[in-house]
């Protein structure tokens, strides 16, 4: 009972990270920008994120192309392999390009205003433009190495003395 009552509060703030941030919260169409784009809804209040493609300061707005990805709990862009299309937003004001680098994860709030054609290699490409009210860029995520015990039997000092891993049970 006593292990219950210490772990419910470590329950309790894990529980509290995985929360939306502040200036993500809100309610918001369940259209993605594939959707916006070949149906050419506009006026739609919309959470897109993913990765920034490129980024184009302008005398006084900047504008991000993005590849969408579908967003976590949290609302920031999963890593998967697969895309719900490209979109472009844009803002007011100056946002630094050496900032926001090519493959940073960007989640926006906005509002559908329309498409714009460009091309994609040599492909005609529609995308659903976004009249942004947030931007948000996530944190980098951490680079995490895992890597195999080479030799699972290392021994290490416990509270009686040396313990030798699994599966190794004494000197005999």
């Amino acid at each position: 009972m006593r292990r219950f009552i210490y772990m419910l509060p470590m329950v309790a703030l894990l529980g509290a990270c995985a929360t939306v941030p502040v200036p993500l919260k809100g309610e918001f169409a369940s259209v993605n920008p594939g959707q916006a784009a070949s149906s050419g809804q506009t006026g739609e209040q919309v959470r897109w994120g993913g990765e920034i493609i490129k980024v184009t300061p302008g005398e006084s707005k900047t504008c991000f192309e993005l590849l969408s990805r579908e967003l976590d709990s949290r609302a920031r862009p999963r890593q998967i392999d697969s895309s719900e299309g490209r979109f472009v937003a844009c803002r007011a004001g100056f946002y630094d390009p050496e900032v926001f680098l090519k493959g940073r994860e960007l989640t926006v709030t906005g509002t559908v205003e329309g498409t714009e054609k460009a091309l994609v290699g040599q492909y005609d490409y529609t995308y659903p433009r976004v009249a942004a009210d947030t931007i948000y860029l996530w944190p980098k995520r951490p680079i995490i190495i895992q890597t195999e015990d080479p030799w699972p039997y290392t021994p290490y000092w416990g509270a009686f003395g040396p313990y030798w891993g699994a599966g190794f049970w004494g000197p005999w």
